[in-house]
């Protein structure tokens, strides 16, 4: 068997307060992904930050190809061939392409000049190793590639620098289902090369589709070991202590599913074209598809943002028109944004503060003088307590709160302006397994209190486990529709236009 070439032994590190890790033993071998799991707060990220340099382990030892080694900055690691893609991007939006992969280290020419055209030939070579090499020009700008191809840049700005050890954390976070595949490729590709992937992931369909060993931590602990890849179901039982099949609420009844309270026919705009849609009150409604088909440009129509320009569209049996989210919000519609943090959360303030943005925002003028600001934060309080949001205090900033639990200060916010619909874009983007479980049974529970839920996800298992229905949408239109139980295979046909149906 191969040599590791990176071996972590009784680690430990405490904070004030808090042990993060205790004796944690860990390593990867060059030309294999080792999977390294575990809910928020596990410590896979101070362990990832020892590694790298960023903090020094109170006890135990690193070593790379068999030697000891004490990384003092990130510097050094990365000097060393070990580079860390985190989540948020560490690229320069307004620096081209080869800028980024050679900033810092750029060839030089004559006279102790930058070497452009070197650079540049340079970068070809190491983009050529990636799939999506032929959409990606060297002098480019990166803030003006997408999410998908930033990611490329990243993975092969690490490769530019000779890493053989490459750590991905959550690096399918911003992508959907077909640049997750081609983030895959590249993986398979830096596998073959011989370099060692340690992969950070809460997807078990990713897990299983590329790890060679799974690595679990729980508590600051190793929880468990999995030499040969197991089953999802031992993974997410060593993470959290309960079976897969707990997850996901079971489907509502037919009792529990009330009269429509959407209702579209005909509508469309330059997106969208002909949709027919029905929500019912206590019923999940899952919208499937390929990057590109519309489902977020329907949630925007019906939101308001992009609003319809034919058809008709009616919220509990009246006819309605939106052509502002401000107009859908009265109406009775709330939209979870897929991006919470640039889109749905103002990270510098409160817990309290983000949960009241909107009805503090749809306060009348005339009433502010006489309102209770006590009451109105009373109530406030008493949504997310509903919502069992774990924090120090509501007072705290919401960046210091995991995904799950911003996610959920969303949710109360909307559940505070009392909506018909509610709309869902990714709800469980980058947030841990554990976390996951909770958004879908609060979906549930808001379906039974006789909330509409359309829920719009490029994981193709989440729409499956916690769907009723589920809509398939396909160039601007709604191509399929299938009930609680459809197979992957039979969305992704339906998604692809292909008219064979599998089982």
């Amino acid at each position: 068997m191969t040599e590791p070439v990176i071996e972590m032994e009784g680690i430990s590190k405490s904070f004030p307060g808090v042990r993060a890790l205790s004796d944690v033993s860990f390593d990867v071998r060059p030309g294999e992904v080792q999977a390294l799991v575990g809910e928020n707060g596990a410590g896979k990220s101070t362990l990832i930050k020892i590694l790298s340099g960023v903090y020094h382990a109170d006890a135990g030892t690193v070593r790379m190809h068999g030697k000891a080694v004490h990384f003092t900055h990130p510097v050094d690691s990365l000097k060393s061939g070990i580079a860390v893609i985190y989540q948020e991007f560490s690229l320069l939006p307004e620096r081209t392409v080869a800028q980024n992969l050679f900033l810092g280290r750029e060839p030089r020419g004559r006279f102790g000049l930058i070497d452009t055209a070197r650079m540049r030939r340079e970068t070809r070579d190491v983009l050529a190793l990636f799939a999506a090499a032929g959409r990606i020009d060297p002098d480019q700008t990166v803030g003006s590639l997408d999410v998908a191809t930033q990611q490329v840049v990243e993975i092969a700005k690490a490769v530019s620098t000779g890493a053989r050890v490459i750590v991905m954390d959550e690096p399918t976070a911003a992508l959907n289902e077909a640049e997750c595949e081609e983030l895959f490729e590249t993986v398979d590709t830096l596998r073959e090369r011989g370099v060692a992937i340690i992969y950070i992931s809460h997807r078990m369909r990713e897990i299983t589709r590329l790890a060679d060993r799974v690595t679990v931590l729980k508590d600051g602990e190793i929880a468990a070991r999995f030499d040969d890849l197991p089953p999802p179901d031992a993974i997410v039982r060593a993470m959290v202590g309960r079976d897969i099949a707990d997850f996901y609420a079971p489907p509502a009844t037919e009792a529990e599913i009330g009269a429509p309270v959407l209702t579209v026919r005909g509508a469309g705009n330059d997106r969208l074209d002909g949709i027919d849609l029905d929500v019912r009150a206590g019923e999940i409604v899952g919208l499937a598809g390929i990057q590109g088909a519309g489902r977020v440009a329907l949630a925007m129509a019906l939101f308001g943002h992009a609003p319809f320009t034919h058809g008709e569209v009616t919220l509990d049996g009246a006819p309605v028109a939106f052509k502002t989210p401000r107009e859908a919000i009265r109406g009775g519609i709330g939209l979870l944004p897929g991006d919470r943090k640039s889109e749905g959360l103002v990270l510098m303030q409160s817990v309290r503060d983000n949960g009241m943005l909107t009805s503090r925002a749809f306060a009348p003028l005339w009433g502010r003088a006489k309102r209770n600001r006590h009451t109105d934060e009373t109530a406030m309080d008493g949504l997310l307590d509903a919502m069992e949001i774990r924090a120090a205090s509501y007072d705290q900033e919401i960046r210091g709160l995991s995904g799950g639990n911003q996610q959920k200060a969303i949710v109360a916010r909307w559940l505070s302006m009392r909506p018909r619909l509610l709309i869902f874009i990714e709800p469980t983007r980058g947030i841990d397994v554990n976390a996951k479980a909770g958004i879908y049974h609060l979906m549930r529970d808001l379906a039974r209190d006789g909330a509409g839920i359309l829920m719009i996800s490029s994981d193709l298992p989440e729409v499956i486990g916690a769907a009723d229905r589920i809509l398939v949408m396909q160039n601007g239109k709604i191509a399929a529709e299938f009930p609680h139980g459809a197979t992957e295979p039979q969305i992704m046909h339906a998604a692809t236009g292909e008219t064979e149906v599998a089982a």
